[in-house]
């Protein structure tokens, strides 16, 4: 026998590993925001007093509202005296629309009373914006990274004037009424057994003139597939100590030492490292230590067949 390690072939050193169970004999299972009242300004252009302003290249869709005073049994008794009008701005893909609801005012005869059918009930109170416009402003930033100024640039060149402040107010708005929602998923993914967790940095705030703040997004990924991205202006441990406090099941993570710290902190955790992660410097080492890299790589790639027919079978555990 020779001192040389590497004259095994891959194909001896992996025979001690287990095969991967045949997945066909196995049986498969199946923050509070406080706003102040909005100063209520008459705006030269806008249609009516909610502040909303539009051109004429905006395209508006007229909805009208019926009276159920004039379909009920005494409909002979009333009679449309008028009719109001209220704006909001909506959103098709790729453009703005105005949405005129035509609402009829109707005089009673008998006792020459008016009444007016009221506007459809919007998700934020007092708001010209539709359900429709604030989706679509949500998605634009969060989801596709479109910030609010850039938003701000494309509805003036649709024709719509908003002011960017106003933007921002609506997000915030918006983000109290999701908060609850957060929460609640929050909660379900620490129940997980197993939690996945990273930070990446973003720019967030104004640090100077033409300088942002260097911020960052914390990703919980949990065992139903639902993730929760939480915030802090620091990449320091407090803030994993701060979301899993006492979490006792198993974090998966890259080999950042905050997450090492936050270990010694919880010893009822099981700190378990990405094979993504330590994967790429064997992956790395090929040209320098060809034969050492490629038995290293066999290995995770066994681990990794053995990985694959457990999430097939939907059973991620092994229970006693």
């Amino acid at each position: 026998m020779t001192d040389n390690p590497y004259q095994y072939t891959i194909a001896d050193l992996l025979k001690d590993l287990p095969e991967p169970l045949n997945a066909a004999n196995s049986e498969k299972e199946t923050v509070t925001y406080q706003r102040g009242k909005a100063k209520k300004n008459g705006l030269e252009g806008s249609p009516d007093d909610s502040g909303l302003r539009f051109d004429d290249s905006v395209p508006v869709k007229e909805i009208a509202l019926s009276a159920p005073e004039l379909s009920g049994t005494d409909a002979d008794d009333y009679e449309v005296v008028s009719i109001k009008t209220t704006y909001r701005l909506g959103q098709l893909p790729g453009t703005q629309i105005g949405l005129k609801y035509t609402r009829p005012v109707v005089k009673k005869k008998s006792t020459r009373t008016l009444t007016t059918t009221p506007a459809p009930a919007n998700v934020l109170e007092r708001s010209f914006a539709d359900v429709s416009f604030l989706v679509g402003m949500l998605l634009d930033k969060f989801l596709y990274h479109l910030p609010l100024y850039r938003q701000h640039q494309r509805l003036e060149q649709n024709g719509v004037q908003v002011a960017r402040s106003t933007l921002t107010n609506l997000v915030k708005r918006i983000i109290e009424l999701l908060m609850p929602i957060y929460q609640a998923q929050m909660q379900s993914v620490l129940l997980s057994r197993v939690l996945a967790m990273d930070e990446a940095p973003i720019k967030a705030g104004r640090k100077k003139q033409g300088k942002m703040n260097k911020a960052y997004f914390w990703p919980i990924y949990g065992d139903q597939d639902e993730v929760c991205f939480t915030f802090s202006l620091s990449r320091g441990m407090q803030h994993t100590l701060d979301q899993l406090g006492d979490f006792s099941g198993v974090l998966v993570t890259d080999g950042y030492g905050a997450y090492e710290r936050f270990n010694k902190q919880n010893s009822a955790l099981s700190h378990a490292q990405c094979w993504v992660h330590s994967r790429r410097y064997f992956d790395d080492a090929q040209k320098a230590e060809p034969e050492a890299a490629a038995i290293a790589l066999a290995y995770i790639s066994r681990l990794y067949e053995h990985e694959k027919v457990i999430r097939d079978q939907n059973n991620y555990y092994t229970t006693a």
